[in-house]
């Protein structure tokens, strides 16, 4: 029974040996097993018709400006990354609080918002564009009365507008669109006269989408962007701003900037004190 006892016990030593070494214990720990460990996940909610800050790349994947950056904190905190696209970007903030997404990082205005989100510092300056077509009377910001203006639902510039008596009474109407692919494609065909949209938006679209539009000399106002978290996650809103700032310091931020520089991305980047 002794004999048996012991070659009992060292046939379970084996296996055990047999099994770590095959990684079949991983489930109980390894910090680099994600699957079994949601926490680990680091999912960002973001407008994937936001070039070049956000979109839907040429192989189909999902990259731009922001999209990198939120990759590269992912890989640095050793996380999974996922892009979640935002269907619906006036339901952002409901995506947030239920948590089917850990924050909007996308060329997301903090102005206006400061206390409805839990803010990383500013990283980029943006300015409002107006964009019209290229055979358009309109030269000024004086020749905007009158006109049809279509902006995105939910767009900062609305808030801008309504905080603005001057803009608020120039246009006859504002139509807002899901997107800025159909306020273009509105404008081109005659339903609108303007659009006022960020800059590096608008330089992106009259670049490389509809090259019969052109931006006006004069532009509207400067906000910032940041990544919006809910107010009570200061945990992993800080751990992305360390890293963030490490970033910047190491030239990781500039370098992923410098790959939009048709787009004056790198002209905008706000760099942490």
């Amino acid at each position: 029974m002794k004999k048996l006892t012991i070659s009992i016990s060292i046939i379970l030593m084996l296996l055990i040996i047999v099994c770590v070494g095959f990684g079949f214990f991983d489930f109980l720990g390894n910090p680099e097993t994600f699957d079994n460990n949601p926490d680990s996940a680091f999912v960002i909610g973001f407008n994937s018709e936001f070039p070049p800050f956000g979109y839907v790349s040429d192989n189909a994947t999902y990259t731009g400006f922001d999209i990198e950056l939120a990759q590269e904190v992912a890989k640095r905190n050793n996380w999974t990354f996922k892009a979640q696209p935002l269907i619906d970007w006036n339901t952002k903030k409901v995506s947030l609080d239920s948590k089917e997404i850990d924050c909007i990082w996308s060329e997301f205005t903090i102005n206006g918002r400061e206390n409805d989100y839990l803010w990383t510092k500013p990283y980029f300056n943006n300015t409002k564009y107006v964009v019209v077509n290229k055979d358009s009377n309109i030269t000024t910001l004086d020749d905007l009365n009158g006109t049809v203006l279509e902006v995105q639902k939910g767009s900062s510039i609305l808030n801008t507008i309504a905080k603005n008596d001057t803009l608020n009474k120039t246009f006859k109407q504002i139509n807002q669109v899901d997107g800025y692919n159909t306020a273009f494609k509105d404008m081109v065909s005659g339903n609108c006269d303007v659009i006022i949209l960020d800059c590096c938006l608008g330089r992106y679209m009259v670049k490389e989408k509809y090259t019969n539009t052109r931006i006006l000399n004069e532009t509207v106002n400067t906000e910032e962007y940041g990544v919006a978290f809910a107010k009570d996650n200061h945990e992993l809103k800080d751990q992305v701003q360390r890293t963030l700032d490490e970033m910047y310091r190491d030239g990781t931020v500039e370098r992923i900037a410098k790959k939009y520089s048709d787009y004056g991305v790198p002209e905008g980047l706000i760099y942490p004190e």
